[in-house]
């Protein structure tokens, strides 16, 4: 039986590279040894945490052997995402003035060894959420192949894309509504809720989801529905002209 909606947390927990020389170069005030503790003591806490992290690759002086203890730490922390990044010299920073910059074409190839390792470990910590049921949050924008498959898109709780189907007889929701799907499918950068039945889905509207039917309407110059904050649309954050004067 699937399990029930949890709050699953997620962190930023940028480690920048594996290699303590490298992290010394970059004047961090940490060792890799002390971010995997770190580490271990929020899984200890958050067991179901999803972390993100941030790493560059090719540091001035970077050396193969720093790079592998990059791609070590990575291997132990199991990030459910990570944002990597070429190193490239910026004019007036202390890294641009330093000795040993390392070549463009070894820079490249190091960073996609570093994606591949990582869009592995993605997938096989995405996988370990087939069968749950996690509560997500509809957004406006879709997939790129939503037409075709006929599936909306949100993000879970540890802000996870999920790409869902709403089973036969159930609600549609509203970007901003929350719905409730069972994982049945999981790819590197995206989970799938596919086939469900309604034991597998849920619906709960929310207040967002109001105010994106009151956007919309007053996008369509119908009016705002009685009641909602003075008459007025909803701008949903976003900057408003005010009213046109009539013409004289």
């Amino acid at each position: 039986m699937a399990q029930t909606p949890n709050v699953m947390p997620q962190l930023h927990m940028p480690l920048q590279s594996g290699s303590d020389r490298i992290l010394k170069a970059m004047k961090r005030s940490y060792r890799s040894s002390k971010f995997l503790g770190i580490l271990e003591r929020v899984r200890a806490q958050m067991p179901d945490a999803a972390i993100s992290t941030d790493i560059i690759v090719g540091f001035p002086g970077e050396t193969e052997e720093d790079f592998q203890q990059t791609l070590s730490v990575v291997e132990q922390s199991r990030f459910a995402t990570a944002f990597t990044f070429q190193y490239s010299p910026r004019p007036g920073t202390p890294a641009a003035a330093l000795a040993d910059q390392v070549p463009k074409a070894v820079v490249q190839e190091r960073y996609e060894r570093l994606t591949a390792l990582q869009d592995r470990i993605s997938a096989e910590e995405n996988a370990t959420q087939v069968g749950r049921q996690l509560e997500v949050m509809v957004t406006a924008h879709q997939g790129r192949k939503s037409q075709e498959t006929q599936r909306l898109s949100g993000r879970s709780r540890d802000q996870r894309l999920v790409h869902f189907s709403v089973p036969d007889g159930g609600q549609v929701p509203r970007p901003g509504d929350l719905v409730t799907v069972t994982i049945t499918k999981a790819a590197p950068f995206h989970l799938i809720a596919d086939g469900l039945s309604a034991q597998d889905y849920s619906l709960r509207r929310s207040r967002a989801g109001d105010a994106w039917d009151r956007s919309q309407a007053d996008s369509c110059g119908a009016p705002a529905p009685a009641g909602a904050a003075g008459g007025r649309p909803v701008g949903l954050g976003m900057p408003m002209l005010p009213p046109s004067s009539p013409p004289r």
